[in-house]
């Protein structure tokens, strides 16, 4: 992600200044003006592994090609906490509403610079996507196949709390399934 040009602050140029910091000394930007540091901490993102009626559902985002699909994904917001967060998030993407929550782990997403928490959800109701998702599909476990990045990670270590062992992509596959995808690194997209 592309760093800040100038201090949150006062608006001088931000500078690469080493200060001594607990860790030692550390590099950051910096304000030679007034002395605010960018810390640059990743963001939170949540993702959802959607458990609809005994099948995954995995979404596919209005900007991915069309072979690209992936857990619901969202920006976690000021004032909620991580389940209230991820309850959102499906209720906004698909309009199913969330039973249960269980927390499966956190992943590093460093390209974006994004801290993935990931959750198994059980939802219900009537799937209607948000405009952001073109379409979706329904998955028995063991017809899952895993993406080598933060989600798919997630994904592959809830099919073992399942009993299968996860299959990933191979990197043709995963190259082929990721074909069109243009990212730029300063707009990030959910589905990591």
């Amino acid at each position: 992600m592309p760093h800040p040009k100038f201090c949150q602050v006062c608006a001088t140029p931000l500078e690469w200044i080493a200060l001594m910091e607990d860790g030692g000394p550390k590099e950051r930007l910096r304000c030679p003006n007034c002395g605010h540091t960018h810390w640059n901490n990743p963001t939170p993102v949540l993702a959802a592994i959607v458990e609809y009626r005994g099948q995954v559902l995995l979404a596919r985002n209005a900007a991915w090609p069309g072979k690209m699909f992936a857990l619901i994904t969202g920006f976690m917001e000021a004032g909620e906490t991580p389940e209230e967060g991820i309850a959102r998030e499906v209720k906004e993407e698909t309009n199913l509403d969330v039973s249960a929550t269980k927390l499966v782990g956190a992943y590093d997403f460093q390209r974006m610079n994004q801290i993935i928490i990931a959750y198994h959800v059980v939802a219900d109701g009537e799937v209607k996507l948000s405009p952001e998702l073109v379409d979706y599909r329904l998955y028995d476990l063991p017809d899952l196949r895993c993406w080598p990045a933060g989600t798919g990670y997630a994904l592959a270590d809830w099919l073992r709390t399942r009993g299968h062992e996860p299959v990933f992509f191979t990197a043709a596959e995963n190259e082929e399934r990721r074909r069109g995808l243009n990212l730029p690194p300063e707009e990030p997209k959910h589905g990591s």
